[in-house]
């Protein structure tokens, strides 16, 4: 990934648009970009279906401890399957969704089908008919979801009113019995207080696709822990998704290219 800084924009008198594949743009500084008079351009129709089904993915394997089972199931240390060995079921629990734009509204889809009981917080409510499409119901104030939820997943972009937005308080308003789920950026958790949540068993554990940094120093106290899940950051990591950003990121380029109207333009 280039570094997009001042000294390589100044090297590029006739340079337009940049074109980011991928949704989250929290490594561009886009006043910086914006005052050599470049367009930004992200792709967030190519990456809403994967990283919906990512957050699905993370959520069934960390409720039914799918990583965990692997383990025991191939260990050549296993004499037997111990049958007081649970997880937890996601059908008909309360998934709390924090960040409802594209991906967020495709996780609901997914979630209906799951009869899940669904919450959502967002800066701006959706529209009556898109909630009572998927049964969601909109929490106003963030604590309510998260006291409320079985499932709490994280799916807004990175800010300064995002970093750390999930921190000690917020753990400790979490049930118990609760799993957090992070498709969205590291940062959006703070990881000092996730790692004590989860060592006290504050909160029933976490699956993340994403951390601050990556990957995580190898010492990291994250790493030793049994109750999480940690993938390498690939929301986006299909054969699909992949072709979709490129196309979608080369669309955005000729439409500014030749001065038409941008399909997704960051501003």
């Amino acid at each position: 990934r280039p570094t997009i800084d001042r000294e390589l924009l100044e090297s590029l008198p006739n340079l337009k648009v940049i074109a980011n594949s991928g949704v989250g743009v929290d490594h561009l500084d886009l006043k910086m970009i914006s005052s050599f008079g470049v367009k930004v351009t992200n792709t967030p129709q190519a990456v809403a279906d994967s990283t919906a089904d990512m957050g699905m993915a993370l959520m069934l394997a960390s409720a039914r401890r799918l990583v965990e089972g692997c383990q025991i199931a191939i260990s050549p240390d296993t004499e037997h399957f111990a049958v007081d060995w649970l997880g937890v079921e996601v059908t008909r629990a309360t998934l709390g969704i924090i960040g409802m734009g594209s991906i967020g509204y495709k996780v609901a889809q997914r979630a209906k089908a799951f009869e899940m009981k669904i919450l959502y917080h967002n800066r701006n409510r959706r529209k009556m008919e898109e909630e009572q499409a998927v049964g969601a119901h909109y929490c106003e104030k963030m604590d309510d979801l998260l006291q409320q939820s079985d499932f709490v997943l994280l799916v807004v972009s990175l800010s300064p009113e995002t970093r750390k937005l999930i921190g000690k308080r917020e753990l400790g308003l979490m049930k118990p019995t609760a799993t957090l789920i992070n498709i969205s950026r590291g940062a959006v958790i703070d990881q000092d207080a996730l790692v004590e949540a989860l060592q006290k068993k504050i909160i029933r554990a976490a699956a993340l696709d994403v951390t601050y940094p990556e990957p995580l120093p190898r010492d990291h106290p994250l790493l030793k822990l049994n109750n999480i899940i940690i993938t390498p950051h690939i929301g986006t990591a299909t054969v699909q998704a992949i072709r979709m950003m490129a196309e979608e990121a080369i669309t955005n380029m000729l439409a500014v290219l030749n001065g038409q109207p941008i399909p997704s333009e960051v501003v």
